[in-house]
């Protein structure tokens, strides 16, 4: 019984933490590209890639790793990663100069 104290100890510690990314994902080849490297950094427990809202979302363990050394690993992929959503593009009307929200 003694000896299952540490193990248990370890997951006791355990402070899981979900975070959601922005990210300018083009194509399943970008969610493999993610989740090659990023499902490997320290700390991290789960992520899921969605393609039509180009986010990540990422579960991980706070005692390991946080948000700026996740953001760090995305920019060594080449993938910048952002907490705040993206801004809406506004497109000119051409007829009448006016600007719309896409």
């Amino acid at each position: 019984m003694m000896a299952l104290l540490p193990v248990l100890g370890i997951y006791a510690k355990q402070d899981k933490k979900t975070v959601l990314f922005y990210v300018d994902i083009h194509c399943q080849g970008c969610c493999d590209k993610i989740m090659k490297n990023i499902a490997f950094e320290p700390g991290v427990k789960d992520i899921e890639c969605n393609i039509e809202k180009k986010t990540v979302k990422v579960t991980y363990d706070a005692n390991k790793t946080d948000v700026p050394t996740l953001q760090k690993a995305f920019a060594k992929i080449g993938k910048p990663a952002t907490t705040n959503p993206p801004k809406a593009k506004k497109e000119v009307d051409a007829s009448t100069g006016a600007s719309t929200p896409e």
